[in-house]
């Protein structure tokens, strides 16, 4: 797929607003500064696209992007560590809950998962999470450059067997780096694939 436009649409907090629900739509989670904006730039071409930010939890809204004309990149709030109160991480959350689980034309859910680390209770917990809503994902590796290669896979490897041990069939995964831009084609052909899938049950 080659992105030959990418623009900024529309943030909000209720699913109810976002736009019509008439192209097919991908939607990008993730722990606080797992490198999410830096992934969306990288896949969109497009540096200044979604706002980088040293400071985890930036992101606090359902923030659409529309690609090529044909689809929606979305870019959610992070799950973890943003400094904010109980009150307001419960918003975010129920924010989230309610987009993924009435959005009618989300197709995949992209979980990010910062390849740097050994498995995260709260990365198992947000996927086990979708599956018990029976929303499709898949997982994406990040950071991947930032750790000799053999400490990314053994990472990635007991990331997979931690899923094994509750899950039978094991998601689609992507080892990603925004520096080396690995991944990118991977992901965009399977949103490519996604896409016709989309237009041919519509």
């Amino acid at each position: 797929m080659i992105i030959k436009s990418a623009e900024y649409l529309i943030s909000n907090v209720d699913w109810q607003k976002c736009p019509t629900p008439n192209l097919p739509e991908y939607a990008f989670i993730g722990r606080s500064n797992v490198g999410k904006s830096s992934l969306i730039n990288m896949l969109a071409n497009n540096e200044k696209l979604a706002k980088t930010s040293g400071t985890p939890g930036k992101t606090q809204l359902i923030n659409h992007f529309l690609i090529n004309q044909a689809w929606y990149l979305v870019d959610l709030p992070g799950y973890g560590f943003a400094k904010v109160s109980q009150s307001q991480r419960r918003s975010w959350e129920q924010m989230i809950e309610n987009y993924l689980r009435k959005r009618q034309n989300l197709v995949s859910v992209f979980v990010l998962i910062d390849s740097r680390h050994t498995p995260q209770k709260l990365d198992i917990d947000f996927i086990s999470q979708l599956g018990e809503w029976q929303i499709p994902f898949s997982l994406v590796f990040t950071k991947a450059d930032k750790n000799t290669q053999a400490e990314t896979s053994r990472n990635i490897k007991a990331f997979l067997n931690k899923l094994r041990e509750t899950w039978e069939f094991l998601p689609a995964h992507f080892v990603t780096s925004t520096v080396k831009k690995t991944g990118r084609d991977a992901i965009l052909s399977t949103i490519d694939e996604m896409n016709t899938e989309f237009k041919a049950i519509g």
